[in-house]
């Protein structure tokens, strides 16, 4: 309570006066106003956490001032009183939005009372626009970054989209961002405020994808012990997320065919049918027309899914956007260290723009983190940089071959420094890296044990 700033507003000079007193004694900060024109002056110079009103203010009503805070001033909680109210007076107020309705004379503990509750609902409302403002920073188009003609007609995309129940489809490489535009189409729709659900689809085997897409029943298969609730039924009302579509097993294209044309789905092992309003945002890295006329993706899901189709360009495509997302990962970085870096080096930057980026938008992000970890200078220079970017790829991993020496062994040097360049490039992430290289995680493993690798980052 203490230093919260209340403005009172009444007619009755006494009453001002003595009310004034007594909410200062008890730690507020109190203005005063005997009508409506001297109570919106002083909300325009004043932000209020608190305004307390009467509803009878000379020629004036109090309805005219709380009608001007709601629209004016949201921020600011208006409490309505009056010597004269009657029940029907009461619900006029909560509806017009004041926070409560008081009767005088006033009881000292219900009014701290009431000037409490409505201080902490203040709070809350805060809190929410904070935390709003913390997703649509880190999810929102605020996140996105970039000037180039490409990433613009992407803005365009999802401004036109957003706001639909269309499916859209976000083809790129790893690493592009394919997430992020998922979650500022979702954060910029009617759907906002409702549950984004994000599900990777190749991090799954077939069996455990359809239960986690759809849920479960007890005794479905060994192990379902107890009902399970499925993503799909998690995103009712809001968004779903299918990462990694192109993975996806005939069978399992089968199922969501159904549930996209239908929005209905029966969890494994189960008789009813759910029926769910969820919006579906789907993502590949692969080439999803290539994989229908091979016959590893079906058509009829193909021309389902792919709607909307928002393409991703590679981040060598466009070169002008490193230094902005460089700046911007940068100072995340900061936040998040606490250290104080002035920026990059004109030859960082140049350094930079000349690497072809394989990892994309996340390969820059974790090169910039290191930089910031292990740099010990006012800004980033070109030797904060990982070796592959400085020497332009040229790692001297050619492949030499020494008398004596199977083939098997004279690749192993090649192969390693490769595996090294990629994993060092995604900050060890062994599912990114798996995809930078186009190979399986199981795959990976075995190679990365084999050639010394396994132990040399903490796992993720």
């Amino acid at each position: 309570m203490s230093n919260a700033k209340l403005l009172l507003v009444d007619d009755d000079y006494q009453v001002l006066e003595s009310m004034t007193d007594w909410l200062c004694s008890q730690g507020y900060e109190v203005d005063n106003a005997r009508g409506c024109d001297d109570a919106v002056k002083a909300c325009q110079q004043t932000t209020y956490d608190l305004a307390l009103v009467d509803v009878r203010l000379g020629q004036d009503d109090g309805f005219d001032f709380l009608k001007q805070a709601i629209q004016r001033w949201p921020s600011t909680q208006v409490l309505m009183m009056t010597g004269y109210g009657t029940g029907d007076m009461a619900v006029d107020a909560i509806r017009a939005g004041a926070f409560d309705f008081l009767t005088k004379p006033l009881i000292d503990e219900e009014l701290l009372m009431a000037l409490e509750r409505a201080l902490s609902q203040r709070k809350v409302l805060d809190e929410n626009t904070q935390l709003k403002a913390e997703l649509d920073k880190h999810f929102g188009m605020g996140n996105i970054v970039g000037q180039d003609p490409r990433m613009l007609r992407v803005y365009e995309m999802i401004e036109s989209v957003a706001d639909t129940r269309a499916t859209v489809l976000v083809t790129g490489e790893s690493g592009t961002g394919k997430s992020m535009i998922a979650r500022a189409i979702h954060r910029r729709s009617g759907r906002a405020k409702g549950p984004f659900v994000e599900v990777a689809c190749g991090a799954l085997p077939e069996n455990l994808l359809e239960s986690e897409l759809f849920g479960h029943v007890a005794g479905a298969f060994t192990g379902a012990t107890t009902d399970k609730t499925g993503k799909f039924l998690q995103a009712d009302g809001g968004t779903i997320f299918l990462d990694e579509i192109g993975t996806a097993s005939p069978a399992m294209q089968v199922k969501l065919l159904r549930v996209l044309q239908e929005l209905a789905f029966e969890a494994v092992g189960g008789s009813k049918t759910y029926n769910v309003d969820v919006r579906v945002i789907l993502a590949t890295n692969e080439d999803l027309a290539k994989n229908v006329a091979d016959g590893s993706f079906r058509q009829d899901l193909y021309y389902r899914i792919n709607v909307i189709n928002i393409e991703l360009p590679s981040l060598r495509e466009r070169a002008s956007d490193v230094p902005l997302l460089a700046e911007r990962f940068l100072k995340e970085t900061l936040e998040d260290v606490g250290r104080d870096v002035a920026g990059f080096s004109d030859d960082a930057i140049t350094c930079l723009q000349n690497h072809t980026w394989p990892g994309n938008v996340r390969e820059l992000q974790n090169v910039v983190e290191r930089a910031v970890l292990l740099g010990k200078g006012p800004q980033i220079e070109v030797n904060d940089l990982p070796l592959e970017l400085r020497t332009g790829g040229n790692t001297n991993s050619s492949a030499r071959f020494t008398i004596g020496q199977t083939l098997k062994e004279a690749l192993e040097g090649p192969e390693r420094q490769i595996i090294l360049q990629v994993l060092e490039s995604n900050g060890w992430n062994r599912n990114a890296t798996a995809d930078t290289l186009g190979i399986n995680r199981t795959t990976l493993y075995k190679k990365m044990k084999r050639l010394g690798l396994e132990d040399g980052a903490p796992l993720h």
